[in-house]
């Protein structure tokens, strides 16, 4: 039987993650990113026992954020050390303020193999493999085994400050971040095209509460939301 993860095991995780290799392309700005990652780790309890996990999360398009929203992270698949650390991330890092990102691990996508060998040797060869792959949203991590994902936390907050700026530059070039009626005009746009959207199908309608609730808008166009819902 697991124990239960304590505190300890969250700091510990973190304390003990290193980002091998980060991805070599920053996310994309006007989509989503797929990260495959490779996670390498000792068992706690074999020696000379390695295991690799492979799989992807998926970064979603960053979103604008408004003062009276609040930046929220999806975390399907991940455990409650994980939520944790990404909830103390969010009260003390200031570097990512202007955009919300939104992650899912992709659970189908993953897999894991044991191998007996050294962790400097496994990671050489997962190097080596990744490599000749050449791809641009690899990432390589050695971490703990558990908690094991907030070891992915840690990779895709490093990646969030690394995308951030490149992000925040490409808006500006294309006047998303220029404000309109006291919103940022990228936001303001995927509004009204949510509104044009679902005024001709009923089905979009709950997406589009929830893109104004999440922005902190819903109060500000509840008017126009609810002449929806009684034409519908």
């Amino acid at each position: 039987m697991s124990k239960k993860p304590t505190q300890f095991d969250f700091w510990f995780a973190v304390n003990n993650t290193e980002i091998v290799m980060p991805p070599k392309r920053h996310l994309e700005t006007f989509g989503n990113t797929i990260i495959n990652y490779y996670l390498v780790s000792e068992l706690m309890d074999a020696v000379g026992k390695i295991r690799i996990r492979e799989g992807r999360m998926q970064a979603l398009r960053p979103q604008i954020i408004t003062p009276s929203s609040y930046s929220t992270t999806m975390l399907e698949g991940f455990g409650d050390q994980a939520k944790q650390y990404l909830e103390w991330l969010k009260d003390n890092e200031d570097s990512v303020r202007i955009l919300r990102y939104g992650y899912t691990l992709k659970q189908e996508a993953f897999s894991e193999q044991v191998l007996t060998d050294t962790p400097e040797a496994v990671l050489e060869r997962v190097k080596q493999d990744v490599e000749r792959k050449s791809d641009p949203f690899a990432a390589i991590i050695k971490g703990v085994d558990d908690p094991w994902d907030v070891c992915l936390v840690r990779l895709f907050w490093a990646v969030i400050q690394n995308s951030a700026p490149s992000n925040i530059r490409e808006l500006h070039e294309r006047h998303v971040l220029e404000m309109q009626d006291g919103l940022p005009a990228g936001l303001r746009d995927e509004i009204e095209k949510g509104f044009q959207a679902a005024a001709k199908d009923a089905n979009l309608i709950r997406p589009l509460g929830k893109l104004l609730q999440d922005n902190g808008l819903f109060d500000r166009f509840q008017d126009r939301f609810f002449n929806l819902i009684s034409r519908g």
